[in-house]
């Protein structure tokens, strides 16, 4: 899939034309270059229009605050992963674990990104809000299928929970991502010992 056939063609605003959604990649593009350089807290829509060639005004056409702007980022980076795929020789545990190191591990070579996302998705703007559901709907989509057909809905939500705590941990600091994923690990294998084990 590519980028015009996803997330960039639909925004969370608006539906956008060939030459906007060149636009919304600028920005996001721009975005995610000055929260490597930058980090969040020092990040303006103003430094992002600029760095992607548009005006100001332009920037905030597309998105509504900078927690939009990087929820979107987020969102797409997401959608452009390739969820895992699977052995046979895999049980359920060993393949959900499989999913969410893979998931926990699409920002965590970029810390300060990671810390712009918990902190952008915590926020109250309407529009954070659609993509927040959006992303879970996707990791939620991630748990089902490594967990297969036969998935126990309260079994996704527990995982989803794992998730969802940890990641907002280590986007406050209190580990790595290399830790973080190891407690998800751990805890799953608790959570999925009465079904089987990795």
């Amino acid at each position: 899939m590519s980028v015009h056939d996803s997330a960039t063609v639909e925004s969370t605003r608006r539906r956008l034309n060939r030459k906007q959604a060149e636009t919304v990649d600028r920005l996001t593009a721009a975005a995610m270059d000055l929260l490597r350089r930058e980090g969040f807290d020092n990040l303006t829509m103003r430094m992002v229009a600029t760095a992607a060639g548009v005006g100001t005004a332009t920037a905030y056409t597309y998105f509504s605050s900078k927690d939009h702007l990087v929820a979107e980022v987020m969102w797409r980076h997401l959608r452009q992963t390739e969820p895992p795929s699977y052995t046979e020789d895999q049980n359920t545990a060993a393949r959900a674990i499989t999913a969410l190191r893979r998931i926990t591990f699409l920002l965590g070579d970029q810390p300060e990104m990671a810390k712009a996302v918990t902190s952008a998705l915590l926020g109250t703007d309407p529009d954070v809000a659609h993509l927040r559901f959006r992303i879970g709907l996707e990791i939620r989509r991630w748990i089902d299928d490594a967990l297969g057909a036969d998935s126990d809905p309260d079994t996704v939500e527990a995982l989803e929970l794992l998730y969802s705590g940890a990641l907002l941990r280590a986007g406050m600091g209190y580990a790595s991502y290399t830790e973080t994923a190891d407690l998800i690990q751990k805890t799953a294998i608790l959570l999925l010992r009465s079904t089987d084990r990795p």
